[in-house]
């Protein structure tokens, strides 16, 4: 049953052993009592045979305090008799010596049972707890049930539908049975059968809607022969694209290859019924196939399909009258029905059906492994001979934050109104696509990770979208301007953003095929912070203060198609934030549009717009900006301070064509007033190279000594193959980069950083020309910021007075009055009285700004 699979609990139970007296004495010349152990007393009454393992060493002893005699599991016997001194040893028996013995029941009630009380054997018996002697109620457990049907011992069961003791136990009758074990106990200790009483915390199955014990029961049920089909499934399995695929392969596969028949009834009067009619003498049944054929059958019309008004309707036939069997379907029935019964096949839309099954795909929690998975295969391959579908992608389970399981009466998340409310739909969305989940994995929610989503996609692309708007509205823009160039004639900038655009729909268009879900989002967020951290920064000139006007049309022309078309790639995953978009960049200038985003085609991907080498050349530009943006931090250099070089350092030519290609930009990028090249790393750093032992472990754990020694006389060559993605046989064992723990050791004096093969050398040194440029570039940022909190538009020019106790800052502005004039929109820039107090690197200005 797969809801109680999933709602065990821990509880404390009795754990008794219990004697059952032997008819034969064993050869001992005196009595022989097996000792028999369980954790449901209230089953003893229905107890109808022992069983043993047959090659468990079973042995009598005789109890030096009451000098009874006791049949056991020799490896138990220390469980109960702490010392040998408490007990003599006097024979030693294996299983199979034992079975046929028989012995007294325990109990009158079912005493004249055929076939019982017997000692019988099974490979299921352990010794792992107990006595190694396991006593058998064939109605109450699965093993009970199979060893006594194969014995030809028929079940006994004295329980009402409510598991409440029936008069067939009189003692208890009206009593639910887990609450007569206390009576049933002292009953047994009284009649002198109790030989010892303990209690047990151990996992037991609840309803989880009542939250009351289940009771294991074997019930009259019908069935669906799943082993004839078995063999099918399995094959049918692997031609089904499993995401993950380890889930489909083993966890749903070794399902498979251990199904059991199905249980397709149910003891209830909500569901759908059992299509049976059963003749009264029980030789003959009719399964009705539809309510024409019911309504033909029992000429009753048919207007209710519930258990209270089928149940009534009879059928004669051939001179035999015919009930509907009580039961109703399995609810697993109907759920792997729904391709069929969605569509009321094959009464109707059999040709809609026929076209589009089976599904594409489908998507549901991992533990539908056992349950709808599950079932829609047993059904479709048992109906159609395949798969009810085609591809699966399998989610996990949402957590609370610390890993417990969501609960109503806990409490213990947030309120999802709050969530949509506060932090929206789309975050929540993405955070959901972009988590564990959709591998399969459990997620222990976060509000945390939803603001992350937030911070990472929403804000940038928001940001994106209000600074295009800004200037295109102040510039009047309309795309299809007779400016624009195309787009092979534009700069390299937005040649490189559209690339990008392009890369990323051909990626999302294959993971997306390949129901990859989890590989999305991390695409998304990496393209928007290319987008608003690279590429309209470095543009944010050209919209603004460009005097270039194809230029100009060209920036505005690739930013408008980029965001109109990540906008058309992320609505499957963003769709409100991708709506807004759409809805202001797109429907006000185009009447013809698609009303919604939601209603355009999805991006086709473009090849000829991907550039991959510019892709990668920039790559590289990027990652040698970071790594000189790390060393400013380091040495707490502000981004505004001017420096004077910057050399990047690799053996690796492409890192250095890279860098030579687009000297101005990673200048600009770190304002450094010079960039330099170099492939002589031993200039700059020596290497320190040792084994990765977490790697080299498990496969060459013998040699990571002489590994050691070897790599300590490599050199730069050696690391540049590695990084360049080679090989290298170091002791019969193939190196990789992964391999190896490389670090590199800046010479004496030098501000190195590395990554890869990428290394840059920064010169820290301040120069008062230098520093003169720093302080111009912290006043443009305060009037900038000044401009912005006065709420002035882009294009607004303004009068700037200032004033300074500081010469230094004086003869700054002075030294640059026209470029700080220039970038802040100021038609004068006069030293005078300043309103407003500012700090430029630690040094007093004050200042006042008026709009012209």
């Amino acid at each position: 049953n797969v809801e109680a699979s999933n709602n065990y609990q821990d509880i404390q139970d009795p754990a008794i052993t219990v004697r059952f007296r032997l008819m034969d004495d064993l050869g001992l010349g005196g009595p022989v009592h097996v000792l028999a152990w369980t954790t449901t007393p209230w089953t003893l009454p229905e107890n109808l045979a022992l069983c043993v393992g047959p090659d468990i060493v079973y042995e009598v002893i005789k109890d030096a305090a009451t000098q009874d005699r006791y049949l056991l599991a020799s490896e138990r016997i220390a469980e109960y008799y702490k010392s040998a001194d408490l007990y003599t040893s006097l024979a030693r028996f294996s299983g199979r010596e034992l079975v046929g013995k028989t012995y007294q029941p325990l109990l009158p009630y079912f005493a004249a049972q055929p076939n019982a009380f017997r000692i019988l054997a099974d490979a299921y018996v352990s010794t792992g707890d107990g006595t190694g002697v396991v006593h058998m109620a064939p109605a109450y457990g699965e093993d009970d049930y199979r060893i006594c049907r194969r014995e030809g011992i028929d079940l006994v069961d004295p329980l009402d539908e409510q598991c409440r003791f029936t008069s067939l136990l009189p003692e208890y009758e009206g009593q639910f049975c887990k609450d007569a074990d206390k009576a049933i106990i002292r009953r047994l200790k009284d009649e002198g059968k109790l030989f010892f009483q303990t209690t047990l915390v151990h996992s037991y199955p609840f309803d989880y809607r009542t939250d009351t014990p289940l009771i294991y029961r074997a019930i009259d049920a019908w069935y669906v022969k799943i082993e004839d089909l078995r063999d099918k499934m399995a094959d049918d399995n692997e031609t089904i694209t499993w995401v993950p695929e380890a889930v489909g392969r083993n966890r749903f596969g070794n399902w498979l290859r251990d199904a059991r028949d199905w249980n397709i009834s149910r003891n209830r009067y909500w569901g759908s019924c059992l299509p049976v009619w059963i003749s009264e003498d029980g030789s003959d049944m009719i399964c009705v196939g539809s309510i024409a054929e019911l309504e033909k059958l029992s000429g009753v019309k048919v207007t209710d399909l519930h258990k209270h008004f089928l149940d009534e309707i009879e059928i004669t036939l051939g001179g035999k009258r015919y009930r509907r069997t009580p039961e109703v379907l399995d609810c697993w029935f109907e759920s792997g029905s729904m391709p069929y019964g969605q569509k009321h096949y094959p009464f109707e839309n059999t040709q809609w059906f026929e076209a589009n099954f089976p599904a594409d795909f489908i998507a549901e929690a991992l533990d539908q492994t056992r349950a709808w998975f599950y079932y829609l295969l047993v059904l479709s391959t048992a109906l159609f001979g395949k798969p009810a579908f085609k591809n699966v992608i399998v989610n996990g389970i949402v957590l609370a934050e610390d890993g417990s399981k969501m609960s109503k009466s806990k409490n213990n998340y947030p309120d999802p109104v709050k969530i949509l409310n506060e932090i929206g739909a789309d975050p929540l969305r993405a955070y959901l696509i972009d988590s564990p989940l959709v591998r399969a994995e459990p997620l222990r929610f976060s509000e945390a990770g939803l603001k992350e989503i937030v911070r990472t996609v929403v804000l940038p692309y928001w940001n994106a979208l209000s600074f295009f708007t800004t200037y295109a509205i102040v510039d009047g823009f309309r795309p299809g301007h007779a400016k624009e160039r195309p787009v092979p004639d534009r700069p390299e900038l937005d040649r490189f953003i559209l690339s990008g655009l392009a890369s990323l729909v051909r990626d999302v268009h294959r993971e997306m095929e390949g129901y990859r879900l989890y590989n999305v989002v991390p695409r998304l967020t990496g393209f928007i912070d290319v987008l608003t951290n690279w590429y309209i920064r470095l543009s944010r000139r050209r919209f603004w203060k460009s005097d270039d006007d194809a230029d100009k049309a060209d920036a505005y022309a690739s930013l408008y198609e980029v965001l109109v078309t990540f906008a058309k790639v992320m609505a499957p995953f963003m769709p409100f934030l991708s709506e807004y978009v759409y809805q202001h960049l797109v429907r006000p200038i185009d009447d013809a549009a698609p009303a919604s985003v939601h209603f355009c085609d999805y991006p086709e991907i473009d090849s000829g717009r991907i550039d991959a080498d510019l892709e990668d050349r920039m790559a590289i530009v990027r990652s040698i900006v970071s790594l000189g943006r790390k060393l400013r931090d380091d040495k707490k250099l502000k981004v505004r301070q001017p420096l004077a070089s910057l050399t990047v350092v690799s053996r690796d030519r492409a890192v250095v064509a890279a860098a030579r290609a687009t000297t101005s930009l990673i200048a600009f990028e770190l304002n450094v007033k010079r960039v330099e090249t170099s492939e002589d790393e031993a200039s700059f750093c020596t290497l320190n190279i040792k084994p990765n032992f977490q790697s080299l472990r498990a496969r060459a754990a013998p040699k990571l000594k002489p590994i050691g020694e070897a790599l300590k006389r490599w050199g730069f060559a050696e690391v540049a193959d590695l990084e360049q993605g080679k090989t290298i046989d170091v002791e019969g064992v193939a190196l990789s980069v992964s391999d190896v723990l490389l670090t590199r050791v800046p010479a004496a004096g030098a501000v190195v950083a590395s990554s890869g093969a990428v290394m840059v050398v920064l010169d820290p040194e301040l120069t008062p020309d230098l520093v003169d440029e720093g302080l111009a570039r912290e006043l443009i940022s305060v009037l900038q910021q000044a401009r912005k909190t006065a709420g002035l538009e882009v294009s607004d020019r303004i009068r700037v007075r200032y004033a300074s106790t500081d010469l230094d800052v004086l003869s700054a502005i002075e030294r640059h009055q026209k470029s700080i004039a220039d970038e802040v929109l100021a038609v004068e820039l006069v030293q005078g009285e300043g309103a407003e107090p500012a700090e430029l690197n630690a040094r007093p200005v004050r200042y006042s700004i008026a709009k012209v």
